[in-house]
């Protein structure tokens, strides 16, 4: 086993985001044809960088990372649970107070700002009674997290962070405070063991895998000049290949005097016919040449998602018509309530509540799982991570779709709109207690009860008598033998002194969970007054408030770059 500093897997991680392929095109507005399958807009890497990342990944997995005397440390507070504000209390005290490094004090901690004002926190006690924490104890928001990623040498929580961190993210150590706890193998019983192992020995880091997810809006065609017009489809011709099936694109369709075609406008199912005057079309010869809807999209949002982007029918009564594509190729026509794209991590999330595969997070594959598929044959499917999906409502669908983003930032998508989804450049570094395999198969037993049942009894025969201790059954006579073939074996076994038994196993298992009794005498004073507080509600970031802490954290980066590069030709 290989032992590596931890600013080795920084550099790594950020040679995985700077990874740019030279065939990777720009994302520019385009009028895309229907028989295409919105092919035209790609800003994704090709397969050879996504195979490269993945060998990165499995090479980072193999070894042993350690901190070279880190400095800080992120605190990501579960909201809404009263217990983790106490909890995150002292976890902070024990990393500010714990010399470490040949220094008299501890490492500098960063919590949630808006435990700041919390009765249950007690930040003015804190800084009366422990010095240190003037100094050490530090607040981060949404926009320090966007614009300073790296300022943290790793943070203690897990699914928060990913929406939090959406580009490079410190390595992660995920302790089990929640529900389910699948992905936090740590115990908080035994934080002080764990973070002490982490800091001073070394730890084996798990590069998960996200995915990124391009939402594209359509947008009226640049040539409509009137509010009614931009809601018409517009057609184009396509010319198909009879040898080799390929497709030539070609102009607009024109407006013809001729022929009036009566149709619906975009978006209606039901209503009024209106002529065909906004949009024309000369009629196509029957043969090879088509008039399919074309549409102009472009890109408006981008997250990156650790388990999953399920799309759905929302709160329509109608079942979801969506199209899916895969590397410019129509795969399927989805009927569904909605369809789930997933990480291997987020396999045993949503995807596993819809009939999805357990999938090892050492598989590089994107999980394609129908949500109440309204088919017998539409089936949950793996594809290598490679490979560029995309998800449409169609122009003729009922109804909108929406969309989540590991269940955050929903958005509706309206016809004419679609996602792209890729491998993203980002993974996710998590620390493991014991090594990738180990503990995700123990995540299985213990939080999915994986295979588990009652099992199989089997017959086993056991002395009845402690003062017996006869490691053979005697030797019968042949006389013997024959008086005893009219009863039956049991009671044969019975007058020997053996009793015929079921064998029983039982499977230790040992929960271990945090216990209140172990703070020291002073918190326990402190926390006596707990029950007063009853009322304050710890509430968390929005996702309003992270996305507008984002695009400020954006436009700085943008004011930094133009202040410096003014300073550099003042200079010149």
């Amino acid at each position: 086993m290989e032992n590596i500093p931890c600013s080795a897997l920084t550099d790594a991680l950020t040679a995985l985001a700077q990874n740019t392929s030279p065939r990777r095109r720009r994302s520019t507005v385009k009028t895309i044809p229907r028989e295409q399958h919105t092919s035209y807009l790609t800003d994704t890497a090709d397969a050879h960088d996504v195979y490269h990342n993945s060998q990165l990944i499995n090479c980072t997995g193999r070894t042993r990372v350690k901190w070279e005397n880190p400095k800080t440390v992120m605190v990501i507070t579960k909201p809404g649970d009263y217990s983790l504000i106490r909890i995150t209390r002292d976890l902070a005290l024990f990393l500010i107070e714990t010399p470490r490094y040949g220094m008299e004090s501890g490492i500098t901690v960063y919590v949630d700002e808006k435990l700041k004002e919390s009765k249950r926190f007690k930040y003015e006690k804190l800084l009366r009674n422990h010095p240190l924490t003037t100094d050490k104890l530090k607040f981060w928001t949404p926009q320090l997290c966007a614009s300073q990623p790296k300022l943290f040498d790793f943070i203690v929580t897990v699914l928060f962070s990913s929406w939090l961190f959406q580009n490079y993210i410190p390595p992660v150590i995920p302790f089990h405070l929640g529900s389910l706890g699948f992905l936090t193998p740590f115990d908080y019983g035994r934080y002080k063991e764990h973070l002490h192992k982490a800091m001073e020995t070394g730890v084996r880091i798990n590069l998960r895998g996200r995915l990124t997810c391009t939402v594209y809006r359509r947008v009226p065609h640049p040539d409509c000049k009137s509010p009614e017009e931009a809601k018409v489809v517009h057609l184009r011709n396509v010319v198909r290949n009879p040898v080799t099936g390929k497709f030539t694109v070609g102009g607009w369709c024109q407006k013809s005097e001729q022929e009036q075609i009566k149709k619906k406008k975009f978006g209606e199912v039901d209503g009024e016919d209106v002529d065909d005057e906004q949009v024309g079309c000369i009629s196509a010869p029957i043969g090879e040449e088509r008039q399919v809807p074309c549409f102009t999209t472009v890109p408006v949002e981008k997250y990156h998602v650790i388990n999953d982007l399920v799309i759905d029918r929302g709160p329509s009564p109608y079942v979801s018509l969506l199209e899916l594509f895969g590397d410019d190729k129509h795969l399927t026509t989805v009927q569904a309530d909605g369809l789930a794209i997933s990480t291997p991590t987020g396999s045993t999330a949503y995807s596993l509540s819809a009939g999805g595969s357990l999938t090892h997070p050492d598989i590089h594959a994107i999980l394609i799982t129908p949500i109440c598929p309204h088919t017998l044959s539409f089936r949950p499917t793996l594809v290598p991570d490679s490979m560029e999906l995309r998800i449409c409502v169609p122009f003729n669908s009922r109804n909108t779709a929406w969309a989540s983003f590991d269940g955050r930032g929903r958005v509706e998508l309206k016809q004419g709109d679609h996602i792209k989804v890729t491998a993203s450049r980002y993974p996710f570094p998590t620390v493991c207690k014991e090594d990738q395999a180990t503990d995700w198969f123990n995540s299985l037993q213990n939080c999915l009860h994986w295979n588990k049942r009652e099992r199989q009894k089997s017959f086993a025969v056991v002395e009845s008598h402690g003062e017996r201790k006869a490691t053979r059954s005697p030797h019968l006579s042949k006389s013997s033998t024959t008086g005893s073939q009219k009863s039956s074996s049991s009671s044969s076994l019975s007058d020997l002194g053996h009793d015929e038994v079921f064998g029983m196993f039982y499977d230790d298992e040992i929960h271990r969970r945090y216990d209140s009794n172990t703070s020291n005498e002073e918190d326990e004073m402190e926390d006596t007054s707990d029950d007063d507080y009853e009322e304050e509600v710890f509430n968390g970031w929005t996702d309003e408030e992270i996305i507008k802490s984002r695009y400020l954290a954006n436009i700085s980066k943008e004011l930094e770059k133009v202040n410096i590069s003014s300073h550099n030709d003042h200079d010149e």
